[in-house]
């Protein structure tokens, strides 16, 4: 509803109201729940992977030995000894002050947005991109320009182009995830980075660097962080839902000693703090070296799952037009449909015969390419995957194409 529309004596709704919308994602989840349906639709971790019975022997201590603490009002940024693990966990030399822990790192998102993004202001993402970050920005009312992408990352050459071109001044900044990217799964080079790092110091584009799966690695560990290479000028967002679990709503920030205090002031007019209770709780199951040993069993899992993907669509999808990559970590995979078939004309009939999937045009900030989709290969069983890319094989091949 429109302000508008609205009749005298109700409410009136603000102009960044507009740009709210509900996720798609969330919205075919909804469908998914549907008994029997296979879902490769959520970005959701898998249940497997969660260390239930550390977190009970980690919740029994932390209110034997601090429980008023943990019960406790807290500091806006966040529990020390959490902050310093943060830090030390990192690659390069972080100050742990300059570290704020945020209630997932989509929290980190938004507190981007409310301290750098005005009406109009331009803000830079790959193509396609995280649509949660897509979210978080849109409220803020900028204009959001997609910038070229293949499967090494960013176009350096059309960043450049883009980023102070246009009527509203230079842009404020480039949103990008170099890691296992959400939703293709790719992973920026190392050439890549370096050059992306170098021309937006020298260009003086700050960046807003994501990265949540950059621990679930399979066979080798991706390229240092962007931030690594030029600490000052780039903000870092990462999270602990997808290596703990993301029922504790815990992710953190890393940024420049010039912009945290504005950083820190939007997250208190926010809520105040991040559950203090949850954050001594990650402290205590994360001392000792305890995601060392954890996250491999993770790795693991999701690298004989991506492999049972792979396999599935090699064999079912072989006299068929559909091209999709091999991730070399994370959760997802990306695929590309037939010429003339619409992943989101495509997704109910997937449904009807049990499977899910989420239609690629939601993640393009410019024009969409609508015959791609994202599978997350990380929740679904190995006869589940069998199943349900036989299953999405069957729907397209009984989907009529149409002339693009």
């Amino acid at each position: 509803m429109k302000p508008n529309d609205l009749q005298p004596g109700q409410w009136t709704l603000a102009r960044r109201a507009e740009k709210m919308n509900p996720s798609v994602i969330r919205e075919i989840l909804k469908v998914t729940e549907r008994p029997g349906i296979i879902s490769f639709a959520g970005g959701l971790p898998s249940p497997k992977t969660f260390p239930v019975e550390a977190f009970a022997q980690a919740c029994a201590k932390v209110l034997r030995d601090d429980g008023q603490g943990a019960l406790q009002y807290a500091a806006s940024e966040g529990h020390g000894p959490l902050r310093e693990m943060v830090a030390a966990g990192l690659p390069w030399q972080v100050d742990p002050a300059d570290v704020l822990i945020t209630t997932g790192s989509q929290q980190g998102l938004d507190l981007v947005a409310k301290i750098l993004i005005d009406s109009g202001s331009r803000i830079l993402v790959e193509t396609p991109t995280y649509l949660g970050a897509l979210q978080a920005f849109m409220p803020m009312e900028p204009e959001v320009v997609s910038v070229a992408s293949d499967d090494e990352g960013i176009d350096v050459e059309d960043l450049a182009r883009k980023a102070g071109a246009g009527g509203n001044g230079n842009a404020r900044f480039l949103y990008v995830l170099p890691n296992f990217q959400n939703p293709t799964g790719r992973t920026m080079s190392e050439a890549r980075r370096a050059a992306l790092s170098q021309r937006a110091a020298a260009i003086g584009l700050p960046l807003i660097e994501d990265n949540p799966y950059g621990d679930l690695w399979f066979d080798q560990p991706p390229p240092p962080p962007l931030s690594a290479r030029n600490p000052q000028g780039c903000v870092y967002l990462g999270s602990f839902s997808k290596v703990l679990a993301p029922g504790l709503r815990l992710g953190f920030l890393v940024a420049p000693k010039s912009l945290y205090p504005k950083l820190l002031q939007a997250k208190q007019a926010a809520d105040l703090h991040s559950p203090s209770f949850n954050q001594r709780m990650v402290a205590e199951v994360m001392k000792d070296g305890f995601l060392g040993r954890h996250v491999p069993t993770i790795r693991a899992l999701y690298k004989s799952q991506r492999d049972a993907m792979l396999a599935a669509l090699g064999r079912e999808m072989a006299d068929l037009d559909v091209q999709w990559n091999s991730p070399d970590g994370g959760m997802f995979l990306w695929a590309r449909l037939p010429r003339g078939v619409d992943a989101v004309e495509l997704l109910p009939r997937a449904v009807d015969k049990g499977v899910a999937f989420v239609p690629g045009a939601a993640f393009f900030a410019g024009q969409a390419d609508t015959r791609t989709v994202r599978l997350s290969f990380v929740t679904a069983s190995v006869e589940q995957i069998d199943t349900g890319i036989a299953a999405l094989a069957a729907a397209i091949r009984e989907t009529p194409t149409r002339r693009n």
